[in-house]
């Protein structure tokens, strides 16, 4: 019995890959855990191309004629420009650059590992911070969540929710993990608490979700803007109450349960019907035979209806006249 109530949860870790492994603690009690994504992005990603098909790239480069604006730091220049070299791996790209070379009669491409951060204060000037300089004030990786307070789920504002993932237990954690998830959905709240995830820290709320427990980042305190300050003026507005009641009435006749699925991207849609369409014959009927394959019952009724089809012609041939 113990193999089959752990089977789904290796088949689950096995589809998925853990962006953080650590543990989640509250009070005494601490449980092992990796944490997942809860969304998938399906967004339509394009690469930027010319008209004949070729890959149009970015390059970092500074224009020799513009001046440098109003700086405090300001490193000195090299008394000589050094020789083009091999680029440091970008963050992004995750494979080596080109090396450096002019890219116009006044432009010449930057390396990546001499490229310094400016941060433009408000009045107009520039601080400038080496690449090792941002990187000493980066925190440590965390090893633990540590839950701080106990809240109500419905005293945090959705503005605050910014990305939602799944916590699941490690081999040896479930019995507190269970014990934990019990516990939240019995009491109605949900574990604040920080960590710090990559290189960044992070405001989480741990909440229980349809039987796991979700972790959703936070945005700070700061960084939730007030909506009174592009909204104002409506205290002064009268409603009166037929017209209250209306709306209310209006409300309470479009109000349905929740059901996502009934919410779909028509652009995303549209723009994969036409890529499809746009996608060489071949290519089609070779994603069609794929896709046969793992839905019998759609391949028999196509067969079913191909075949009375087909007999359906051959009796109108017969009955033609000769």
């Amino acid at each position: 019995m113990t193999q089959q109530r752990r089977a789904p949860l290796r088949y689950a870790l096995a589809m998925a890959r853990a962006v953080w492994t650590g543990s989640l603690s509250f009070g005494l009690v601490t449980i092992p855990v990796r944490l997942y994504p809860a969304t998938e992005p399906k967004d339509v990603r394009f690469h930027l191309m010319d008209a004949h098909g070729r890959r149009v790239r970015y390059r970092r480069f500074v224009s020799e004629e513009e001046p440098p604006g109003p700086t405090w730091e300001m490193p000195e220049a090299p008394e000589h420009e050094p020789p083009p070299t091999q680029e440091a791996r970008g963050p992004e790209s995750g494979r080596p650059a080109p090396p450096s070379r002019d890219v116009g009669s006044d432009e010449q491409e930057i390396p990546f590992d001499d490229l310094m951060r400016g941060y433009e204060m408000e009045d107009g000037r520039v601080v400038m911070l080496s690449r090792d300089e941002v990187e000493s004030a980066r925190p440590e990786r965390s090893r633990t969540i540590d839950i701080e307070d106990f809240v109500a789920l419905s005293n945090i504002d959705p503005v605050y929710f910014e990305k939602s993932y799944h916590l699941a237990p490690e081999a040896g954690g479930e019995k507190p993990y269970a014990l934990l998830l019990r516990a939240m959905e019995r009491a109605g709240r949900v574990g604040i608490g920080r960590f710090v995830l990559r290189t960044k820290p992070h405001l989480v709320a741990i909440r229980p979700t349809e039987g796991v427990l979700g972790l959703e980042t936070l945005f700070f305190g700061d960084e939730v803007r007030d909506g009174r300050e592009v909204v104002w003026g409506l205290d002064g507005i009268d409603v009166s109450s037929r017209e209250l009641e209306m709306a209310e009435m209006l409300i309470e006749t479009m109000k349905t349960e929740w059901n996502p699925a009934a919410y779909s991207d028509t652009y995303r849609e549209e723009l994969l019907r036409r890529i499809g369409e746009k996608a060489p014959i071949e290519a089609r009927q070779e994603a069609a035979t794929r896709g046969s394959g793992g839905h019998v019952e759609e391949l028999m009724q196509a067969l079913k209806a191909s075949l009375e089809a087909a007999k359906s012609r051959k009796g109108t041939s017969k009955k033609r006249p000769a």
